[in-house]
């Protein structure tokens, strides 16, 4: 097992603190949430990069990296009349 695929281990649990958050905060709380679960995400992915020596999990990672920001700022923007 390659050191790579021992810190993509290693960082599944953090996953779960904004599931867990996602799951039982409020709307903003769970905003926040989603926001942390995708950064995990995208480190995630940019981790399995090297694991797997598959370039294409780069390319998820990147696009999700560009794409959270604007999504949860129209989420915001959706839900504002909750927050």
């Amino acid at each position: 097992m390659t050191p790579w695929m021992l810190a993509t281990i290693a960082l599944l649990p953090a996953f779960a603190v904004p599931v867990l958050a996602a799951c039982r905060g409020g709307t903003g709380a769970r905003l926040v949430a989603v926001q942390l679960a995708g950064a995990i995400a995208a480190l995630e992915f940019a981790l399995m990069t090297f694991a797997f020596d598959q370039s294409a999990f780069m390319d998820l990672a990147l696009t999700l990296a560009l794409l959270s920001l604007p999504a949860t700022l129209a989420m915001a923007l959706f839900l504002e009349r909750w927050l």
